[in-house]
């Protein structure tokens, strides 16, 4: 009798034992899955949290992906588990233009109104982030004449366009600096997967993290778009107290 009674006794502290690490790795994984923002998730993804909230980590939208581009987050990675991402420098999006990753969810994590235009997929509507250029390392920066990006980009002059400025340093040759317009920009990353230098000199981050916003505050007079923008903002209005340009000037000048 007292010898079960230390057998039960001894497996109930096992158990309690190893109920507590499962806790302490499980938490582990939770703090782990929430310390890294950056993370880029397939086309036509909900934003992060409600995105989060909808995906049922089924792996369907991996399974779809005919290019291996997508991946399961797993212990380790940093990221919510069982999630979908993807690393542009080892795989990026291939831009399929049927988009199978999208159909493939049953919950609509992956919003297919959101890659549509006039009724059909459109590759070229996704956000899956946004290109960005380090200018310190990009060696077209340098004067060397690289287009690596600018060819690898799918939207060719439109999302990634080259600019060409004069070279005070030599006198004799041109820069052809990559811009990105963020407005059409996928955020596929061809252009960092073709990246020739060692640590991607352009690279993909979230729309939200590579991205500001204007406010209601400045507008483009020209575009019809940006006005309709602005259409229900209220009227900030300031006041000046009333002084003359000269005194203005001389503000907080000491002439002793």
């Amino acid at each position: 009798m007292a010898n079960s009674r230390r057998r039960f006794i001894s497996q109930l502290v096992q158990s309690v034992g190893i109920c507590a690490l499962g806790g302490f790795v499980w938490t582990g994984y939770l703090n782990e899955a929430t310390s890294s923002p950056l993370i880029l998730r397939p086309p036509g993804a909900l934003p992060e949290k409600d995105f989060l909230s909808t995906c049922i980590k089924c792996g369907l939208c991996v399974e779809a992906c005919p290019y291996d581009t997508l991946i399961l987050a797993k212990p380790g990675d940093k990221k919510p588990l069982g999630t979908p991402y993807f690393i542009p420098r080892n795989i990026p999006c291939y831009m399929c233009t049927d988009i199978p990753c999208v159909p493939a969810c049953p919950t609509n994590a992956l919003d297919e109104s959101l890659v549509m235009s006039n009724n059909k997929l459109d590759i070229n509507k996704s956000k899956m982030g946004v290109a960005m250029v380090d200018a310190n390392s990009c060696i077209a920066f340098w004067g060397i004449q690289c287009d690596a990006c600018y060819r690898a980009c799918p939207l060719l002059g439109d999302a990634i366009s080259l600019e060409y400025r004069r070279n005070e340093r030599t006198g004799k040759h041109a820069y052809l600096i990559p811009l990105v317009n963020s407005q059409s920009c996928t955020g596929c990353g061809l252009c960092e997967h073709a990246c020739v230098t060692k640590k991607p000199a352009i690279f993909v981050r979230p729309v939200e993290v590579a991205t500001g916003e204007v406010g209601d505050y400045y507008i483009k007079g020209w575009d019809k778009k940006d006005q309709k923008r602005v259409e229900k903002a209220k009227e900030i209005k300031t006041h000046v107290k009333n002084q003359s340009a000269t005194d203005y000037l001389n503000t907080e000048i000491d002439y002793e």
